[in-house]
């Protein structure tokens, strides 16, 4: 594409014309149905989009109102809510499995008069909201199962819909497309409406200026290029989903993939194997997880080849070694375990393709993007929100950082001014500049409270390494406060330090009692017994293990690497390892291994105590339960690890070292 920002479309209608006009003939989606995929060009993605487009203007809706869209990923999905922006409409996307009381309020705080519901399911949640709210006064629906005997005048079906737009489009032909022309930058698009988590539910507005300008950074960004195959299985109430699959599956264009059902996602991304990739960090471990499951029942030989093609992979690829890959690891040992291992593994997972995988919304362990990486797959974390759009990328110019969200993205476009950030005093990222925030829709109150001046608050606590890379730490109203009335992110630290493979479980201890952060760790007694066999240490018990100088020197290191991306108040200055595993079954733990706190802290006091002192080692009795019923009590010497402080107020002099105490 040659043409500068400025002469482009500055609405994703103007854009689908743009293609129905230049690229009639290039593909731009692909469904699959009945085990047959389909194709659709931009000829015929527009045809079906301005057909709808009538029909919801011959049932009344115009410029301003608002339209609810509750389905699975699909054409039609996608077809009606670009009808909806050909009309100056506002679409609001919702996740499929919204309850009636979600879909309620948003329908009654958007004015929404007309839901599209892609089957019974969804008819059956959107007929009584209908009854209670006079303004909806249209359900469309395509999936026809279940449907047969409803007869509720506000329901429409997908083929009577467009009947009646056909008969407005010889009335007055021209209708959509005068709609299109007069459409701006500045319209409103979306509401993207939050979790709710603190407080109801709130209308984002998007504009399409925003989203034109935030997909633009996207494709900058992850070195998107024209005409790649991408697979849309995030939900349209995403931003990225919104960014990726629908706008830049207009501007680039993309070829846009839809799996037959949502159970057969997985089986879409092998058959594809397409080009951009974005997944969330579970579906990426559970990749990561299926390689592990599979290798557990091959022979040994086949588990042999294919640890050893993925250590090399990491080593040359992922750079894991203590030096650089020698010239014979490079030319000789890459490409023999490439034909042998790696490429077999991308072709088995669909990434035979793969030039660009994203993931976003939560941590991914460093261990799956090394993973990946010595599959010749690079990951590349995104990060930003509905409110104000894309934020910080690992650019594809760059290398990757797992334990970043990667650099501020202060690219410009005609449709935004580049980044500016700052972090304010309390630790919080704040942002201006890029397509701006439009506020919450019809909460000044709501919009005003984000606000400091022209910066938006984005809530995020984040830390900032010596290369200019954003470290997202948690929630800034998720910190724990220290005596010294520093905050520090402690789920950061532990989900951070659960990445490693020697810690099973973490419990990070520091409150307005104390003037450092302390750690308690569950060290992961398989790994460390199979560790401690090829460093030719002898032990006898878990206690024994846990205890030993060399273990703890090791969790060490992995402490001081996660204390690396820490601001210095937030790193963990002291750590125990703790002489038993903890237990559901001795309240330790709830039955999905989320930590007690209170009872962890309560039952450990003489460690945490201890840990808040000068002394090396600590006296500990554990009740424990066998499994038999039986009860007792675990006397223990617990070692202490890292630095002693005279005053428990007052942190240690030296931030950086991690001397194990032994």
């Amino acid at each position: 594409m040659t043409m500068l920002d400025k002469d482009m479309p500055q609405t994703l209608p103007q854009w689908l014309i743009y293609n129905e006009r230049e690229r009639s003939k290039l593909v731009g989606q692909r469904y699959k149905l009945a085990g047959v995929w389909r194709e659709f060009n931009w000829q015929t993605i527009a045809a079906e989009v301005r057909s709808i487009a009538f029909g919801l203007a011959a049932r009344g809706v115009a410029k301003g109102d608002a339209v609810v869209i509750i389905s699975e990923n699909r054409p039609e999905q996608y077809w009606a809510e670009l009808a909806v922006f050909c009309l100056g409409a506002r679409a609001v996307a919702l996740y499929p499995d919204a309850t009636e009381a979600e879909i309620d309020y948003v329908v009654e705080d958007s004015g929404a008069v007309c839901i599209f519901a892609e089957d019974q399911e969804q008819v059956d949640k959107a007929l009584p909201i209908a009854q209670r709210r006079p303004q909806l006064r249209s359900i469309v629906w395509w999936e026809a199962g279940g449907l047969w005997d409803y007869r509720q005048p506000q329901m429409v079906s997908w083929k009577d819909l467009k009947a009646a737009g056909a008969a407005l489009a010889q009335q007055d032909p021209q209708r959509v497309d005068r709609d299109v022309t007069a459409g701006t930058a500045g319209d409103i698009a979306l509401l993207s409406y939050t979790s709710g988590t603190t407080g109801q539910p709130k209308g984002v507005i998007t504009t399409h200026g925003s989203l034109l300008h935030n997909a633009r950074a996207m494709a900058n960004c992850g070195g998107i290029t024209p005409g790649s195959e991408y697979l849309s299985y995030i939900p349209l109430s995403w931003a990225t989903e919104q960014w990726l699959g629908v706008t830049l599956g207009l501007m680039q264009p993309l070829c846009v993939n839809f799996a037959e059902r949502p159970d057969q996602i997985q089986e879409a991304v092998r058959e594809l194997a397409c080009e951009v990739v974005f997944f969330g960090p579970r579906q990426w471990e559970s990749m990561a997880a299926l390689v592990h499951t599979r290798m557990a029942d091959a022979p040994r030989w086949r588990q042999w080849l294919v640890d050893w093609g993925i250590s090399v992979g990491q080593r040359v690829r992922a750079g894991t070694g203590p030096d650089k890959p020698s010239v014979w690891q490079r030319l000789c040992l890459l490409p023999l375990a490439e034909t042998l291992v790696l490429r077999p593994l991308r072709e088995q997972l669909g990434l035979k393709r793969a030039r660009v995988a994203l993931t976003g919304g939560a941590a991914t362990s460093s261990d799956v993007f090394r993973l990946f990486a010595a599959m010749g797959v690079t990951l590349r974390n995104i990060y930003g929100c509905s409110e104000f759009g894309l934020i910080s990328g690992h650019e594809v110019k760059r290398p990757v950082n797992p334990d970043t969200v990667g650099q501020p993205i202060a690219m410009s476009t005609s449709w935004g001014l580049p980044l500016q950030w700052r972090i304010s005093t309390q630790g919080e990222l704040q942002v201006r500049g890029g397509a701006g925030f439009a506020g919450y829709w019809g909460k000044p109150d709501k919009t005003a409270e984000r606000l400091d001046g022209d910066w938006y608050c984005t809530g995020d606590a984040v830390n900032v390494t010596p290369d200019g890379e954003l470290v997202y730490l948690d929630r800034v109203d998720h910190l724990s406060r220290l005596a010294g009335g520093h905050t520090y992110p402690k789920q950061f630290i532990e989900s951070r330090l659960r990445f490693s493979p020697y810690i099973k479980d973490v419990m990070v201890v520091g409150d307005e009692r104390h003037g450092f952060v302390t750690a308690l760790i569950n060290i992961d007694g398989e790994v460390f017994s199979r560790w401690a066999e090829r460093q030719g240490l002898a032990f006898t018990t878990f206690t024994d293990l846990s205890q030993r100088p060399e273990v703890l020197a090791r969790v060490g290191q992995e402490i001081a690497r996660v204390n690396q991306a820490l601001p210095v108040h937030s790193r963990v200055l002291r750590f125990a390892n703790l002489p038993k595993e903890l237990d559901a079954d001795e309240g330790e733990l709830t039955r999905t291994r989320k930590l007690k706190r209170d009872v962890i802290e309560t039952r450990y006091a003489a460690v945490v105590q201890a840990l808040y002192s000068t002394a090396s080692q600590v006296a500990a009795d554990i009740p424990v339960r066998y499994q038999d019923g039986r009860t007792g009590v675990l006397h223990a010497e617990v070692r202490l690890a890292g630095e002693g402080a005279p005053d428990a107020a007052q942190p240690p002099a030296s931030l950086q070292a991690m001397e194990v105490s032994a």
